[in-house]
């Protein structure tokens, strides 16, 4: 009889910024299918997720990719349930437009810092000092100013073996950050694919000695700090061939900025200053080929006559996937009920 290692992956219920939490179910002749992993439960008293008197939560599995690290082994993508079944408050992916979720394609750029937990500073970092400026470790080749690369390959390596839609690395502006891409066609599927990732992100740095830090300004001063930009379109972006529409999207974000930015990652005003590649958190522009910008229309999209994609550079590094995505989605309906109205 063999059996089967299932890693169960759910959000705890920290607030603003939620954490990973898994666990390890065995099953015996596992099929390999989502449809076959049980729903589980855990003691959500110990994830500021319910009360000790009451601590039963659930956890339903919604995606299941191969486990790369563990023999026989699977990782299991799980929302969280009340003890009724219904969806719990900290289950950000409930909320997602489930009759648009398809439409909406999305590409996160997630970026990070490695951290060395000797020293707690990212890697290439000397202690009690500051190494050269940012600028030569972007995309760099070599010893001197690359730091991370293995950890950061084998990342890669597991990410595709685990079967997500990876699409690249690279190391950023500032010494020991990195960023990787994801893309999926369904907002559910491309913040589970990011928060897998992760996980595999954060449980390889324990063989080296590392963490991971998507604090948004981990290090003060003259530093881009980390963002999760998502690139995203729906069918009236991918065939809009109209500039006039790219404009009336953009515009819909202006007037509910607080509400985009409440939902973008803790501490993003540290991150979203107006410098360092930034627009100010009080602000809202768009602009094509600006990285200034609250939101980007990327030249591709220009040069196909308006039809693509965009970009918003708002999310922190530390934002909840499933909750950009709702947000943007939101937005963009919002949009599109104006133009159909329109032409």
């Amino acid at each position: 009889m063999s059996k089967a290692k299932l890693e169960y992956i759910w959000l705890d219920g920290y607030f603003p910024t939620q954490n990973m939490r898994s666990k390890t179910k065995v099953e015996d002749d596992f099929s390999g299918k989502l449809e076959d992993c049980p729903i589980w439960s855990f003691d959500g008293s110990s994830t500021k997720q319910a009360e000790g008197g009451s601590s039963d939560c659930l956890l339903k599995p919604v995606a299941i990719y191969p486990d790369p690290a563990r023999k026989n082994g699977y990782l299991v993508m799980a929302e969280v349930l009340n003890a009724d079944g219904t969806p719990h408050k900290t289950n950000s992916r409930a909320t997602i437009d489930a009759d648009n979720d398809e439409d909406f394609w999305f590409g996160f750029e997630q970026e990070y810092f490695i951290m060395d937990t000797k020293t707690q500073l990212p890697l290439g970092f000397p202690v009690g000092g500051y190494p050269g400026p940012q600028g030569m470790y972007y995309c760099s080749v070599g010893g001197r100013n690359t730091h991370g690369r293995k950890l950061v390959e084998r990342h890669a390596d597991l990410c595709i073996e685990a079967g997500l839609n990876f699409e690249g690395i690279n190391q950023e502006v500032a010494s020991g950050q990195w960023e990787f891409q994801l893309f999926a066609k369904g907002a559910k599927k491309a913040g589970d694919e990011i928060w897998v990732a992760r996980y595999l992100l954060d449980r390889l740095t324990e063989e080296y000695g590392y963490y991971i830090e998507y604090h948004p300004k981990p290090v003060k001063g003259d530093w881009n700090g980390s963002g999760m930009h998502a690139n995203f379109s729906n069918t009236l972006l991918r065939t809009a061939g109209s500039k006039d529409i790219y404009d009336r999207v953009c515009e819909a974000f202006r007037p509910v900025t607080k509400e985009h930015i409440a939902v973008y990652g803790e501490f993003n005003d540290q991150r979203l200053t107006g410098d360092h590649e930034t627009a100010s958190i009080n602000d809202f522009s768009y602009g094509v080929s600006d990285r200034g910008a609250s939101i980007r229309i990327p030249i591709i999209t220009v040069e196909k006559g308006y039809k693509g994609w965009l970009e918003d550079r708002r999310p922190a590094s530390n934002a909840d996937p499933y909750k950009v995505a709702a947000r943007i989605i939101e937005t963009v309906k919002t949009a599109d009920v104006k133009v159909e109205a329109k032409f």
